[in-house]
């Protein structure tokens, strides 16, 4: 049997976010869901999952879950069997960005987390399509799940996160990255630039899928994921 899949979510997400890749690779492989919402910093979140993963692991991250999975690359690449980045970002927040985080936040402790919610994925976020709703209504329900604690503590997170331009630079195992074509937060230009600065690392659009497209085209994502899994390590 092949390593064990470790899956990261995006800022409030849980395991539902990989539901149907879940259900078809589990009967192939070992596969889990880690979570990211402890910690204000990326750092400190990479660190306490260090402590729970396997000894050696294939890492897929969505969103921040990308970076989560970068950070735990730089910090262990040892441990990292192959990465695959779906809908993510390696660049540090811009000033602009954190400060529009701000009044997210205070809304959050005010107790309109699902208002900050309903603004934050905006449904231009996803591709357009029949399943868009149904999508967007699973997000809203985990981010009830999960609470304005967990927002609060990722906002900073993502406000303090590092550039991963140098991690990339140095990955040398096997790397996917996969991005919808409709996805505004994480475009497709910055996906090219990644898979530029990784050694080897195959980039696959996928046209009918947004930011999520794990939920918007789960079979391709799966049948991607498969590739992934089969393609060569180094000699």
């Amino acid at each position: 049997m092949s390593e064990p899949i470790v899956f990261l979510p995006g800022m409030m997400c849980d395991a539902r976010l990989f539901g149907p890749q879940l259900a078809a690779m589990s009967s192939t492989h070992a596969v889990m869901v880690a979570p990211i919402t402890q910690g204000e910093r990326v750092e400190d979140i990479a660190g306490a999952l260090l402590d729970l993963l396997p000894r050696r692991f294939a890492l897929a991250g969505l969103s921040m879950g990308g970076i989560v999975a970068m950070e735990l690359m730089r910090r262990a690449p040892e441990r990292i069997t192959r990465l695959c980045l779906l809908d993510t970002n390696p660049l540090a927040e811009t000033p602009q960005v954190a400060a529009m985080r701000e009044p997210q936040i205070v809304a959050a402790k005010t107790g309109r987390l699902l208002e900050v919610m309903r603004d934050e994925m905006k449904p231009n976020y996803l591709a357009p399509g029949p399943a868009r709703q149904d999508v967007l209504d699973l997000v809203m329900e985990m981010a009830r799940t999960l609470g304005p604690d967990v927002f609060i503590r990722q906002s900073r997170a993502l406000q303090r996160r590092r550039d991963q331009q140098g991690t990339l630079r140095r990955v040398n195992v096997p790397t996917m990255v996969i991005c919808g074509e409709h996805d505004a937060l994480c475009p497709v230009r910055r996906h090219t630039f990644m898979a530029e600065l990784i050694v080897n690392a195959r980039l696959h659009v996928l046209e009918n899928a947004g930011h999520l497209p794990t939920l918007e085209t789960p079979d391709e994502v799966i049948d991607l994921l498969y590739d992934w899994m089969n393609m060569p390590t180094a000699a």
